[in-house]
């Protein structure tokens, strides 16, 4: 079962680089055609924060991101992630990046796709009984959001979601996003 997880991963990591590299050649293409001052001067910055309490556990993230507004309705873009988990005597830090997808069918509404890949570093117990783990952990959020001027709170779900080898606590996050 091991072997398939990680051929499943292997799969999700080839996806990811493949979709990051198409989006990176269609933005780069987009600012071709419209002119470089006219590309960047529409991309936002912005990002979100998130944080996560579970029976006196902890799951803090911090994302930076830049979105393109493809359409009125539409915007796409990339994330930087850090994220620090801490349960009972396991400690989590991952670090990546995510393609970020925002769609508001209404002004206040906001749903979002968001394909990530973390690099994970977990630390297990203490002293003589302490174990480390390194891997490669992709996630695949869907989210609803209300949004109001620059910011949008809501809740996402990790249809990737793996107890054993997930950073997050569960599968269901709240959010905060805001981009300027």
């Amino acid at each position: 079962m091991k072997v398939s997880l990680k051929n499943n991963r292997n799969r999700l990591k080839n996806i990811f680089f493949i979709a990051l590299s198409l989006f990176l050649f269609h933005f780069s293409q987009a600012q071709y055609a419209t002119g470089q001052g006219d590309f960047w001067s529409q991309v936002r910055y912005g990002g979100g924060i998130g944080i996560g309490f579970f029976n006196g556990n902890l799951n803090a993230s911090i994302a930076p991101s830049a979105i393109y507004p493809v359409s009125d309705d539409f915007a796409a873009g990339v994330s930087l992630n850090l994220n620090y988990a801490k349960f009972n005597d396991s400690k989590f830090l991952a670090y990546g990046g995510s393609l970020v997808s925002l769609y508001n069918p209404i002004p206040q509404l906001q749903v979002s796709a968001e394909l990530e890949q973390l690099r994970v570093n977990r630390t297990f117990g203490s002293g003589i009984n302490r174990l480390e783990d390194n891997y490669w952990s992709p996630a695949l959020f869907m989210g609803l959001g209300f949004t109001t001027r620059n910011v949008t709170v809501g809740l996402r779900y990790n249809v990737l979601f793996d107890e054993s080898d997930s950073i997050y606590a569960d599968a269901l996050m709240p959010f905060v996003r805001f981009f300027f």
